[in-house]
């Protein structure tokens, strides 16, 4: 970082601040690496900065929850599938006796009966992502409620096109992205407690980024594992 970059942090975030021989302020948020960065005139002081960043919060907040759009994916055997922060080959089996899916070396068998064509294979998939992910989820959701002295009246997992999870607080309901399935342990862990922290704080403030640095140190470590 040259003499004319720095960080600011605010509200939990790491903000790249550059100075350029510019009239105006430039921000830019990159939802795929959570990257966040302000360009100012040179001369412009630190404190007119950080009020530009405060009154843009809630638009870094909306940019940040954004999941990248994903690429078109192939359900052929032999095309690379994500599972709990792993990559698998997927192997279709044909005309077998049963509809089922096993993991095996680095594979998702995919046995299909007699009958079930190619384009049955992401629905069969995705129904099994999702019970594979419940099943990872509700240990995650024990542990902590029980720690964070919460209770969500309920959670369920659904396909989500912006967002890794979200929290209703006046019902105490949360979601979960089904996207999550292809994420590793911490980066779950860390979106779980991430809803469940807004049940204590509503908002994506100083009081809330506090509760996650006491219960979840290491919150942006786990965070920066969204990027594949």
């Amino acid at each position: 970082m040259n003499s004319k970059e720095k960080t600011i942090i605010l509200q939990g975030h790491s903000i790249e601040l550059q100075r350029k021989r510019i009239k105006n302020i430039n921000l830019a948020v990159y939802p795929a690496t959570g990257r966040i960065r302000v360009s100012v005139p040179l001369r412009m002081d630190e404190e007119r900065v950080r009020r530009f960043l405060e009154s843009k919060l809630s638009w870094i907040e909306r940019q940040l929850a954004k999941v990248k759009p994903a690429a078109s994916i192939s359900y052929e055997s032999g095309s690379t599938h994500q599972l709990e922060g792993k990559s698998y080959i997927l192997n279709l089996i044909p005309d077998a006796s049963s509809n089922r899916i096993h993991l095996h070396e680095g594979r998702i068998d995919l046995y299909l009966k007699p009958g079930r064509t190619p384009e049955q294979v992401p629905r069969m998939l995705q129904e099994w992502y999702r019970v594979r992910l419940k099943a990872r989820v509700q240990p995650l959701m024990n542990k902590w409620q029980r720690v964070l002295g919460v209770q969500a009246n309920s959670w369920n997992i659904k396909r989500m096109k912006t967002k890794w999870g979200s929290c209703n607080t006046r019902d105490k309901r949360i979601w979960l992205s089904l996207e999550l399935a292809k994420k590793c342990d911490a980066y779950l862990e860390y979106v779980v407690v991430h809803e469940l922290v807004h049940l204590l704080e509503r908002g994506h403030n100083e009081r809330f980024y506090g509760l996650l640095d006491q219960y979840l140190p290491d919150w942006r470590q786990r965070k920066s594992l969204a990027v594949p």
